[in-house]
C-alpha cells in the first residue's frame, strides 16, 4: 500500500439537476409502469433504511474508479491492496464519505468477498465503517454477510467520495417493471442516449423497497490461470452493490419480481471523476 498508484482526474458533464430529473423521468418511463423522479432536500441516510455512515451525499462530489477485473488475470494480483484514506487522498477529498462497491480485503478475511463500502473518515484518523462484505459459505454454498473488518479493500472499487453533507439529491421511484432493463442498466442507458458523449454520471444509493433481485457473490480466487471473461477492461460504466438487515448481500444484476418490484434511490451528480491504479496487464487472449 506504499506504491505510488497512477491517477487521471476526468472532468464530467454536470447539467442541472432539474435537466437531469426529466430525461430520467422520460427514459425509465420506458421500462417501468410508475415512475417519479424529483429534486429534493436529501434524507438522513445515516437512519434506517439506509444505514450509512453519513447522513447526506452533499459537498464536493466525485466518482473513483480504482484497479478492475484484469486485476484478477490470469491470477488474482494478491498484492494490489488499497486504504480508503490513501484513495480519499488521490481523489483530493479533504472530508471524505466514500460509498460504493468493491472487492473486499482478501488479505484480512482470507477469501475473495463482494464489499459493500459506507465509510466516513475522521479528521483524528479514526473512521465510521458501517460497511459489509459478504462471501460464499463454503458449507453450504450460501451467502455469509459480515461487518467490514477494517479501513481497507482490495483489487478494485467503484466508489462515490464526497463530503457527506445535506443538500439537493435526485429522488427516483420506479415501480412493476415492463421493459428488459434492469434499475441501473435503465438509468445508465436514459443518459447515454441523451448526452451521448458527454459524460455525466450518478453517485448515490437505492433501496429496493418490495421485490426481490438477483446478486451474486464472486467465488474464492482461482488456483488455476483463467484464461476468458466478458467485462470492459477501463473505466467500469455501472457498478452497484447491496445488502439487506437480513444476512444477504452481493453485486446487484437485476429484479427477479418485475411485476411487484419498487425502487427508490437518491443519486448526486459527480463534478469529476478519478481513475486511480488504472491496470496495464493485459489478459491473454489480448495479446
Amino acid at each position: 500500500m506504499t506504491e505510488k498508484l497512477s491517477v487521471a482526474k476526468i472532468p464530467m458533464h454536470v447539467p442541472p439537476m432539474e435537466e437531469v430529473q426529466k430525461v430520467l423521468s422520460d427514459g425509465l418511463s420506458k421500462n417501468f409502469a410508475d415512475v417519479a423522479v424529483s429534486v429534493v432536500e436529501c434524507p438522513d441516510l445515516t437512519q434506517p433504511p439506509f444505514h450509512l455512515s453519513a447522513s447526506g451525499l452533499g459537498g464536493n462530489q466525485r466518482l473513483v474508479d480504482i484497479g478492475g477485473p484484469p486485476f484478477l488475470f490470469p491470477l488474482a494480483q494478491r498484492d494490489k491492496k488499497f486504504t480508503f484514506r490513501q484513495i480519499a487522498e488521490l481523489a483530493e477529498s479533504k472530508d471524505p464519505f466514500m460509498l460504493g462497491a468493491g472487492a473486499g480485503p482478501a488479505h484480512v478475511v482470507g477469501v475473495n468477498s463482494e464489499m459493500m463500502n459506507t465509510i466516513k473518515l475522521q479528521a483524528d484518523g479514526s473512521s465510521i465503517n458501517k460497511g459489509y462484505i459478504s462471501k460464499v459459505d463454503k458449507q453450504t454454498g450460501g451467502c455469509i454477510l459480515e461487518k467490514m473488518p477494517c479501513d481497507e479493500f482490495c483489487l478494485m472499487g467503484n466508489f462515490l467520495v464526497c463530503d457527506g453533507a445535506p443538500g439537493k439529491v435526485l429522488e427516483v421511484k420506479a415501480s412493476r417493471r415492463t421493459g428488459e432493463e434492469d434499475f441501473s442498466r435503465c438509468l445508465k442507458m436514459s443518459l447515454r442516449s441523451h448526452y451521448g458523449d458527454k459524460p455525466v454520471g450518478l453517485g448515490g444509493v437505492f433501496l429496493i423497497e418490495k421485490g426481490k433481485a438477483h446478486l451474486h457473490i464472486m467465488s474464492d480466487f482461482s488456483e488455476t490461470p483463467i484464461t476468458k471473461e466478458s467485462q470492459g477492461f477501463d473505466l467500469r460504466d455501472e457498478h452497484f452493490h447491496c445488502f439487506n438487515q437480513q444476512g444477504q448481500g452481493g453485486h446487484y444484476h437485476w429484479d427477479t419480481t418485475p411485476e411487484e418490484v419498487e425502487y427508490r434511490a437518491y443519486f448526486v451528480l459527480p463534478e469529476y471523476v478519478y481513475r486511480i491504479d488504472k491496470p496495464t496487464n493485459k489478459v491473454p487472449w489480448e495479446q
